[in-house]
């Protein structure tokens, strides 16, 4: 007999086709339905009455298609656009210094506080008559400005005597996506590519256009549309004539298109014997390069490279350092207002002591010697996109040359596509972390914002995790950490439970209590992460390759830095690496003041004690739980908190729609069980060094060791192609 809940599903299927409520959560945060709310309708029917917008451009034509749909949709009914400003309540746009109608609305300090890409939205009212004016000095501010209006309403804020006056705090605002030119994704859990560069350009997906409006509308004004293990056939004539196609679909909605240079280009495509950055024929390759790309794309963006790291070909095959191979690159793009961000994710064929300070010490002898249109992408800890991490080491050490910071979007090491975990708290915890560089208050922020040290040119990235998914993101609460990323790099000092609140009613329910339930879902869920997968500090300790999965066990690999026992370094003694003085010594790459708050291992704050001490199992902490104790607490404590996740998402079933309800608890199930799975196949495996119990109230592993070990996954998704 075939289960009863086979047909249950098949029949709520087949109302949902029919009652026109199905939601496959395709329009992201775009949801400009009618506002249920007929208070907040009518007191923004009111306001608006028709727009009129002074000034042409491409974006410009953008900004004015994006406000009249998404306003006509909104209030539900159509709104008109006027040719000329006419004695009608409703939306004035312009540019200011071009057009004294806005310029009259706009006081002058406002005018003078309104930067690049920024704007100023305010309220007028003359001979009562109500006017929403929005100006700015260019037109991506336009067109930012009406994606912020358009969010207010989404959220239902007032716009009776707005006044907003936004800049962006940092210049580069890119999302970079690890997409092969396969279709295949690098880390990627939400399908293929959407890039068909096998089509491309002659077919112009619905797609291209939908994650370009995405994208402007949090803030973004770049895309790497190809994988940092780059393909130099991508700089093949006709590749550029495919990317060609992508820039011009991105160029209306303010997106630059960037592209990933493989450094041996110049032999892998242009037959020369050397890809050395001091060679005259190969920096000659790179400069034809550079112009014949902005000749088809004249706003390309630049370079993006991953140089001498994993394999990837790089200047120091040729004796150079990292500084003569991006100056190189940062001079053919040059005259053309075109930027190179060089990676700082390097390690050499060479094992170093520590895995944890290659970067800082490759990179910060360099300082002051590359370019000013060179950006170090430095990812926000030192080893790799772990599930927590103490600041890289970087920021604060190199004053006098541009960091842009380079988060993680898909989450390679938190759950991959399945678990809930909300990016927001971890990007803001590094983001607000005080380095000490200059004193207190020398935040992570201010440096890649150039405030600290007083650079022009400035940038952060965010590895993609979008696909061919038809939500895009595969688990609907990916979209969350992609609009997330989006509004911190605009702005590094907001609050994520901020971030969470818009995009929940913006994507699912305006109800109060499910707002907060979800909130708290998303701004807790990092932590329980955190917990039932690497608690206290821990890192490293995933499945090889795949990264899916816990493997504390790993070893014997060709690296010893590519094993888990190299980071935990568990013994009958104790576990956790010693980066103090009497180990690696790594705490001394940080500033002194950063540096004495994690060197005593008894003041050490708990989620970075295993990260930087080798602590004895009976070793007592402030919680009254010695070690051992601790780490089974933690773990066993992330569990449980997966279990309320699954509780809350319940509570608020009636505020969902029943196909994106169903699509999250089934994720929330797949959670469960993996956090079961990462809790006890870890603490069976340390627990064979501590040779203690786990305490007997808490729930025991339900197999032994050698099960866990034996698991594979060969066919895990976002496995590394090797060719």
């Amino acid at each position: 007999m075939k289960h009863p809940l086979r047909y249950f599903f098949l029949a709520l299927t087949i109302l949902t086709w029919f009652s026109g409520w199905s939601e496959n959560g395709s329009r992201l945060w775009l949801r400009f339905d009618k506002i249920a709310d007929e208070q907040v309708r009518s007191a923004y029917e009111e306001q608006i009455k028709q727009i009129f917008f002074e000034g042409e451009s491409p974006i410009i034509t953008t900004a004015r298609a994006e406000l009249t749909t998404a306003l006509s949709s909104l209030l539900d009914r159509p709104v008109s656009v006027a040719t000329n400003p006419t004695e009608r309540s409703g939306i004035i746009a312009g540019l200011l210094d071009q057009s004294d109608l806005v310029t009259s609305y706009v006081s002058p300090d406002d005018a003078a506080n309104v930067h690049a890409d920024g704007f100023v939205i305010t309220h007028v009212v003359r001979h009562k008559i109500q006017q929403i004016v929005l100006a700015a000095k260019d037109d991506k501010g336009i067109l930012y400005g009406v994606f912020h209006l358009l969010r207010m309403m989404q959220t239902h804020q007032s716009l009776e005597k707005i006044h907003v006056v936004e800049n962006p705090k940092i210049q580069h605002r890119i999302l970079n996506h690890w997409d092969n030119l396969d279709r295949t994704v690098e880390r990627g859990y939400a399908g293929f590519s959407i890039w068909n560069w096998h089509e491309l350009p002659d077919f112009i997906d619905d797609r291209y256009i939908e994650y370009a409006r995405a994208n402007a509308s949090i803030g973004i004004n770049g895309a790497a549309v190809t994988n940092v293990n780059a393909n130099a056939l991508v700089f093949r004539s006709d590749y550029l004539t495919k990317a060609k196609a992508l820039a011009d679909v991105f160029r209306p909605y303010g997106i630059r298109l960037y592209l990933t240079a493989r450094f041996s280009a110049p032999i892998d495509l242009g037959g020369l014997p050397t890809a050395d950055p001091i060679d005259a024929s190969v920096r000659q390759w790179w400069k034809d390069k550079a112009d014949e790309i902005y000749a088809l794309i004249p706003d390309f963006g630049g370079f993006l490279v991953k140089a001498n790291s994993e394999g990837q070909p790089g200047p120091q095959d040729y004796g150079r350092n990292h500084a003569e191979g991006a100056n190189m690159l940062a001079d053919a793009v040059a005259p053309h207002d075109g930027i190179v961000m060089w990676r700082a994710f390097v390690y050499s064929s060479e094992e170093p002591d520590d895995r944890a300070k290659q970067a800082y010490d490759e990179f910060v002898p360099l300082d002051g010697q590359f370019r000013e249109n060179v950006l170090i992408q430095v990812k926000n800890g030192p080893i790799d996109f772990q599930p927590r991490e103490p600041i890289h080491p970087m920021f604060g050490s190199m004053p006098k040359t541009p960091l842009m910071m380079e988060f993680q979007i898909t989450k390679e090491y938190l759950g991959q596509g399945t678990h809930l975990v909300g990016l927001a708290p971890m990007f803001e915890e590094i983001l607000n972390t005080d380095t000490h560089a200059k004193g207190k208050g020398s935040y992570v922020a201010k440096i890649i914002d150039g405030s600290l040290d007083g650079h022009t040119v400035t940038g952060i990235a965010g590895v993609s995790n979008i696909g061919t998914a038809p939500n895009w993101t595969g688990n609907l609460f990916g979209q969350a950490d992609w609009f997330a990323f989006g509004r911190l790099a605009w702005n590094p000092y907001l609050k994520s439970e901020i971030i969470f609140d818009d995009w929940i009613k913006m994507t699912i329910t305006h109800g109060d209590q499910a707002v907060a339930t979800i909130n708290h879902m998303l701004s807790s869920s990092h932590e329980t992460c955190v917990r039932y997968m690497t608690p206290l500090g821990l890192h490293h300790i995933m499945g090889p390759g795949h990264h899916y999965g816990p493997g504390p066990w790993v070893k014997n690999m060709s690296r010893a830095d590519w094993t888990s026992v190299y980071y935990h370094k568990a013994d009958e003694n104790g576990l956790g690496f010693d980066r103090t003085a009497t180990g690696s010594n790594a705490l001394s790459q940080y500033h002194e003041a950063f540096h004495a708050q994690l060197e005593d291992i008894n003041s050490c704050p708990p989620e970075f004690l295993l990260w930087f001490h080798h602590v004895p199992w009976n070793h007592s902490l402030s919680t009254g739980r010695d070690l051992w104790g601790e780490l089974c607490h933690q773990y066993h404590q992330g569990v449980e908190e997966v279990e309320q996740l699954r509780e809350d998402w319940k509570s608020v079933r009636d505020y969902v729609d029943a196909e994106r309800y169903r699509h999250v608890e089934m994720h929330l199930q797949i959670q469960e069980k993996e956090s079961r799975w990462w809790r006890d196949a870890c603490l069976t495996y340390f627990q064979s060094f501590s040779m203690r119990e786990i305490p007997y109230h808490l729930e025991q592993p339900e197999h032994d060791l050698p099960y866990y070990e034996s698991l594979t996954f060969p066919y895990a998704p976002g496995i590394r192609p090797r060719w």
